[in-house]
């Protein structure tokens, strides 16, 4: 234990070096909130964790998750005196060429999942954990660095509780509590007791701990790995700086560099010399399956629906959903205590083991989701569209972090009628469309529900599924597909005057403008836009071009940033026309025909615009 105990001593020693001296050469950083940290980080990297150095994805790596992203410096540290990236590597800290971002990225490989925005890290490692003890079955372990400041965050809570309520023992946190915040002391500051009450009353174990003394690190995480029943929450008492005097439990550090010169000098002086002594780090152990070799796959059933039947595109999302979890087994479904409105249900009653119950934290749903996509599953994350405004931080996150989740939001728009504006998805569409690389789908009836749900398993990346509450008519036979980036035509003419592009319920509502027009002598071409991003651009010009140059949009959505938006994007430069009918105004109550005509996007609206136009 000595011998032990004075290697740590020496590697935790480097990794504050690392950690002032990258930081110096950038001229910015969090070195301070490196050095607190230190003494745990190398307890874990080169003693309680086992992982292969040479295979950043190797299935049963023990994961690490630094939720306290701003110190990223120390988390590279560790893996240069890991061996596993060179040494003269991190003095291209932030540089724009470098793969050592200011916070975590996947663009350094062995960085799963994206930090820095603070509060999501234990979500992250959640998802991580529910995928080893329930779906792979292997015995890796999700260790979460936090720091005290997050612990304010609602995020951190939610995923508290969650991981009790499925008893994640493979799940160790540490807080690393050096007291101080960006501008002042942290709320509980050195109060260790108080936040291992509060873990405790969440279902945790809890260890109080001196974060800078190997016989307290060691016994703790030697505890918090023999867990059967409960994830561990180690709580270490630490001093942000430790190591250099000007700067131990000091202000107005925070995010500051030692500048280059007579301070850092003095600073590497006080903690003395590198060592060169290499870690014998623990290789993982082969569980179960090796998750990488994937699993068979097959085509969905297809859609079987009767031409006259009237199905919500919820409905379909369900079926299609549970169809899907038949054809890969790779697929989970997560939902937020909406089930029986998202129709996730019905994959859920198909494949319990697969679906996960995230109750009413949207944060934690999107988090945990995040974290099992970063294990090879695909997961359908599901709830109101509206609510998942609230997880919009972790859905910018798992851009950040390359995720392949797909997001599903019912009930979108003024068409749910009765309960009113703040059950009413009306920003979605906007809030995806910013997404970088995401897809947004918004299928019309049921088939193109069903077909969009296989679409988003098979596409590598964010997509957005945005379903409907009320039911609607089958427009297209089983056998239709919908390619992401296409559109279909549903009525057009030689006399068409007019183009109206639109998706969703007022699809439905612009086929009724279509036949009530088309009874007057006026003609007008329909467009389903049901791939609002990437949109059939082409389709559109071509549309435009055979109806006077002129398009018009119907969305039960905002106008800003939503399908006409969309579509004036697509086509601005081309001289085309584009009038947008959308949601205005606050809606309140009611019932859905009254309130699609009460803001101007009912079949009568849509005539209306055609008549003024012509």
């Amino acid at each position: 234990m000595e011998n032990l105990t004075h290697f740590l001593t020496q590697k935790a020693t480097n990794l504050r070096i690392h950690s002032l001296v990258s930081t110096s050469e950038a001229g910015s950083g969090h070195p301070t909130t490196c050095l607190s940290a230190a003494d745990i980080v190398s307890a874990l990297f080169f003693h309680a964790m086992r992982y292969e150095p040479s295979d950043a994805q190797h299935p049963n790596n023990d994961r690490f998750i630094l939720s306290k992203g701003h110190a990223a410096p120390l988390l590279y540290a560790a893996y240069a005196e890991a061996g596993i990236i060179e040494t003269d590597a991190l003095l291209t800290l932030r540089q724009i060429d470098s793969i050592l971002e200011g916070h975590p990225t996947p663009r350094f490989d062995w960085t799963e999942v994206a930090t820095g925005s603070l509060g999501q890290g234990l979500s992250l490692g959640l998802g991580m954990a529910l995928n080893g003890k329930y779906l792979d079955k292997s015995d890796y372990r999700v260790y979460v660095l936090l720091g005290d400041g997050e612990i304010a965050e609602g995020s951190v809570w939610e995923a508290a509780a969650l991981a009790s309520h499925y008893s994640l023992n493979n799940l160790i946190g540490i807080v690393d509590v050096n007291a101080l915040g960006q501008s002042q002391r942290t709320m509980y500051a050195f109060d260790i007791e108080t936040y291992c009450r509060r873990f405790e009353a969440f279902g945790w174990n809890s260890i109080g701990i001196d974060g800078h003394d190997f016989d307290d690190i060691l016994p703790a995480l030697k505890q918090a790995k023999a867990s059967t029943d409960k994830p561990t929450m180690i709580v270490a008492k630490t001093l942000k700086g430790k190591g250099v005097s000007a700067l131990e439990n000091a202000d107005n550090w925070h995010g500051k560099a030692v500048p280059k010169g007579e301070e850092l000098d003095k600073a590497l002086a006080e903690l003395g010399p590198l060592t060169d002594d290499k870690p014998q780090i623990a290789s993982p152990t082969s569980v179960n399956t090796d998750s990488r070799r994937g699993f068979q796959t097959r085509p969905c059933e297809p859609p079987a629906y009767q031409p006259d039947e009237e199905v919500a595109t919820r409905g379909g999302y369900g079926t299609g959903l549970a169809k899907l979890g038949a054809a890969n087994p790779n697929v989970v479904a997560l939902d937020g205590d909406t089930k029986n409105s998202t129709y996730a249900e019905q994959f859920m009653e198909r494949y319990p083991e697969r679906y996960f119950e995230m109750f009413i934290a949207e944060q934690n749903l999107v988090g945990a989701g995040i974290g099992l996509a970063k294990r090879r599953k695909i997961p359908f994350a599901s709830t109101f569209a509206a609510f998942l405004s609230r997880a919009y931080d972790q859905v910018r996150m798992s851009a950040i972090s390359q995720a392949n989740i797909k997001y599903v939001g019912s009930h979108c728009g003024v068409s749910i009628g009765e309960d009113g504006p703040s059950q009413m998805g009306l920003e979605d569409i906007a809030m995806f469309r910013a997404i970088p690389g995401a897809v947004v789908l918004y299928p019309s009836d049921a088939v193109a529900a069903e077909r969009l749900v296989a679409e988003a398993a098979a596409y590598e990346g964010i997509v957005y599924i945005r379903t409907s509450r009320p039911q609607t008519p089958i427009l297209y036979p089983n056998e239709e597909q919908f390619p992401i980036g296409g559109s279909k035509v549903v009525r057009e003419s030689e006399n068409d005057s007019v183009t109206v592009a639109a998706a969703g319920v007022t699809l439905h509502e612009a086929l009724k403008a279509h036949d009530a027009l088309r009874d007057e002598g006026i003609h007008i071409r329909i467009l389903d836009i049901y791939s609002v991003k990437p949109i059939d651009a082409a389709a559109l010009r071509k549309a435009a071009a055979e109806t006077n140059g002129t398009l018009v949009t119907a969305e039960d959505h905002y106008s800003e940033g939503g399908l006409g938006d969309a579509v004036l994007n697509a086509v601005a430069t081309e001289g085309i026309h584009v009038h947008k009918l959308a949601v205005t105004g606050m809606p309140r109550s009611g019932k859905p025909e009254e309130l699609l005509e009460r803001h101007g996007i009912s079949a009568n609206a849509i005539v209306r615009k055609i008549k003024e136009i012509l």
